[in-house]
């Protein structure tokens, strides 16, 4: 499932929560939110995957265009070792294949760096859906934690409905 979409059921989630009449505490369903967290650490993965594919594409681009640039060089090689039967012709021979060697060099850097531009946007891109994704995270933690020590200082501060019997029978005996 989708980082994304599992944020906004998230986020979905917060702003469906009641709120508590006189504060600005929503209650939210703890369950809910624990089931979307873990749903975003099983996601996290698949977008790594993506990054490693991306990664995969980046070195087979490369790969295939050095193997262009060797076959370029080697059908320069073939072009000028044919035309090696006069100087003048050998020259011009070389000077071509020197031509389509830096021609190919300069593919080759050119795809190199459109490859690598791709993959640096696309990890960061992922890196800040991660920041987000722990931040949205942490932000839920943190409020849940907080609306249970509030609940529980209220239930601290609210004496039990044994103890109040007890008090009044008390009260009417020393009376």
């Amino acid at each position: 499932m989708d980082i994304q979409h599992l944020l906004g059921r998230l986020e979905a989630i917060l702003l469906e929560a009641r709120r508590v009449p006189g504060t600005k505490m929503k209650l939210v369903d703890a369950d809910r939110c624990f089931q979307l967290i873990d749903q975003m650490v099983l996601a996290i993965p698949e977008e790594i995957k993506k990054a490693q594919r991306i990664q995969q594409e980046h070195d087979r681009i490369i790969a295939q265009a050095k193997e262009e640039a060797e076959r370029i060089k080697e059908m320069a090689r073939e072009e000028a070792s044919r035309l090696a039967d006069d100087t003048a012709i050998i020259a011009i021979a070389q000077n071509r294949a020197q031509a389509i060697e830096e021609r190919a060099r300069r593919e080759v850097d050119r795809m190199r760096s459109e490859a690598d531009a791709y993959a640096l946007e696309t990890l960061i891109r992922l890196r800040e859906e991660l920041d987000h994704t722990m931040a949205v995270v942490s932000n839920g933690i943190a409020k849940l934690e907080r609306d249970r020590a509030e609940r529980m200082k209220a239930n601290a501060e609210v004496p039990s409905a044994e103890a109040q019997p007890a008090q009044e029978s008390q009260a009417q005996a020393s009376s």
